[in-house]
């Protein structure tokens, strides 16, 4: 069957959510995807921070495989072989001290958001606490998750959400003070916000939200969904700054690839919040992702893939600051570690730039205030940033015409 003929098969029975790019990709090695007419596309946005070792990594896949032969799922009522070192591994690696794993980020989100809710109905007695969340932020698509998103125009289609949200801007201290009323619980925000524009939070935001929380008595959610997991060049982005949140949100790079989240959470929240019966899940932690999540963790580790993203990061930045320099319409550059954007003027549409891009045999991402978002796997090398300079570069003189300088 041909691309195309694919595609219209799985249009008739798809429900469509996604504007899908006309490419139907078939397997993958390393840093590059390719279509089933066998095209190759260096691969910078690692299915949306997912794919942190790129395609085809031989201990990743055995760790899977292994597994499958063994034993791919028991329910939660029960124990199983791969629990605890899975559990163990993500509280060393994150800094906490209890971790619940659930199927995707925005579940893991959804937990969160009920462990500060139930913390503060066990220290006050009674229901109706607040949340304050960030202006552009994105923290996913059900309904809690939603409601805490700071953009209108995701969460006004599925009108009324959860109540008790409040927003402030992001790097913004004195706004978020002033939503601090005698119902908020909790401050959740994303140390690197991704959808919204690939937007590091300063150092002086994090220790002052540190220092309210601790004033208010406020619990402290970081989501590292997007920008945890060794993309920034530490394992989690809290560690740069040595502001531990009391609950943290991962996924994405967490399972290397199959489905899965997690909520983790310090002693003092799980002393006083989540009992049996409060929280629960069907697949979440089963044993097939679990041995994703501990290869994950394991390679991570052994390969030294945070310390090696430290060590590229300055040869990724200085690629991207030459596009800022070359291209008048690329206004700047922001980011951390692999997580790295720029911004766009906006007559130059960030979604074309991506189109094209697809088409030249790179494929990149877009996020908020048109922002081209580049998230390759962690394992990329010098030569593979090369092979994107010179086809971004193509891409960008294909917009750019006379206003190159």
């Amino acid at each position: 069957m041909d691309d195309r003929k694919f595609i219209e098969e799985s249009e008739k029975h798809l429900l469509h959510v996604y504007n899908r790019f006309p490419v139907v990709f078939d397997h993958g090695e390393g840093m590059y995807l390719y279509d089933v007419c066998g095209k190759a596309y260096l691969d910078f946005a690692a299915g949306i921070g997912v794919s942190a070792f790129g395609y085809g990594d031989s201990e990743y896949e055995e760790a899977l495989c292994t597994q499958v032969k063994k034993l791919m799922h028991v329910s939660n009522l029960y124990y199983h072989t791969g629990l605890s070192e899975a559990a163990e591994a993500v509280c060393r690696v994150s800094g906490m001290d209890k971790v619940f794993f659930t199927n995707s980020g925005a579940e893991a989100i959804e937990g969160a958001l009920k462990t500060a809710k139930k913390y503060g109905y066990v220290r006050d007695g009674h229901a109706g606490h607040e949340i304050i969340a960030m202006n552009h932020s994105f923290h996913g698509r059900t309904v809690g998750a939603l409601s805490v998103t700071g953009n209108e125009h995701y969460r006004e289609p599925f009108a009324p959400l959860m109540g008790g949200v409040r927003f402030a801007d992001f790097n913004d201290l004195s706004s978020v003070e002033s939503q601090i009323n005698d119902k908020t619980i909790a401050i959740i925000l994303e140390p690197v916000q991704g959808e919204g524009g690939i937007t590091p939070a300063t150092e002086e935001f994090l220790s002052g939200i540190e220092i309210l929380c601790e004033e208010n008595g406020l619990l402290l959610i970081f989501d590292e969904i997007q920008c945890g997991m060794g993309r920034t060049g530490n394992m989690f982005v809290w560690q740069e700054y040595n502001i531990r949140p009391d609950i943290l949100t991962t996924a994405k790079a967490l399972g290397g690839g199959v489905p899965v989240g997690a909520f983790a959470i310090t002693d003092k929240v799980a002393r006083a919040s989540m009992v049996p019966g409060d929280h629960g899940t069907t697949y979440g932690g089963n044993p097939f992702v679990l041995a994703g999540v501990k290869a994950s963790i394991d390679i991570m580790e052994k390969r030294h893939i945070p310390e090696h993203v430290r060590e590229l990061a300055p040869y990724l930045e200085q690629t991207l600051d030459g596009f800022v320099r070359d291209f008048e319409f690329v206004e700047g550059r922001r980011g951390m570690g692999f997580m790295q954007g720029l911004i766009l003027s906006e007559k130059i549409p960030v979604g074309d730039v991506v189109s094209r891009a697809l088409d030249y045999g790179l494929i990149v991402l877009s996020a908020g205030g048109n922002v081209l978002r580049l998230l390759p796997p962690l394992i990329a090398e010098k030569r593979d940033i090369d092979a994107m300079r010179e086809i971004l570069e193509d891409v960008l003189r294909s917009f750019a015409g006379v206003n190159t300088h």
